[in-house]
């Protein structure tokens, strides 16, 4: 079922936000899915949060997250609108404060990744969310 996914990641998003903001230097979240690793992994490519680790619980798994203070904020788009690759200067002008910092995460047909990469690769896509 797609909702939950979306859910999924929507719910692991504001978790994470939650700890950063109480200044935790960790946290827990599940279910894991593979769009949620993908998304934390385009967070910990670029600095925003430290390590993660995936456990795997046979119920849904869960991941555990360092976090490092660098993350002011994160979350979805819902639902999830078409990008092309020409638009994606009106989306960053939109959701992020500024064009230095902070990034869109998009699904393309290469995978999941942020605008700037998805932009080198001429690829449009569907957005995910976003951090800064």
């Amino acid at each position: 079922n797609k909702m939950v996914k979306i859910d999924a990641l929507a719910d692991a998003l504001k978790t994470i936000y939650n700890a950063e903001k109480r200044g935790k230097r960790q946290v827990l979240i599940r279910p894991c899915s593979k769009v949620i690793v993908k998304f934390l992994s385009v967070m910990m490519k670029h600095g925003y949060i430290g390590e993660f680790e995936i456990i795997d619980d046979h119920r849904g798994g869960k991941i555990v997250i360092s976090l490092n203070g660098r993350l002011n904020k994160c979350g979805v788009i819902s639902p999830r609108f078409d990008i092309a690759q020409k638009d994606y200067e009106k989306w960053v002008n939109n959701l992020l404060p500024s064009r230095l910092f902070g990034f869109i995460v998009v699904t393309t047909s290469a995978g999941i990744m942020d605008h700037e990469e998805a932009r080198r690769k001429h690829t449009g896509g569907k957005i995910l969310g976003f951090f800064y």
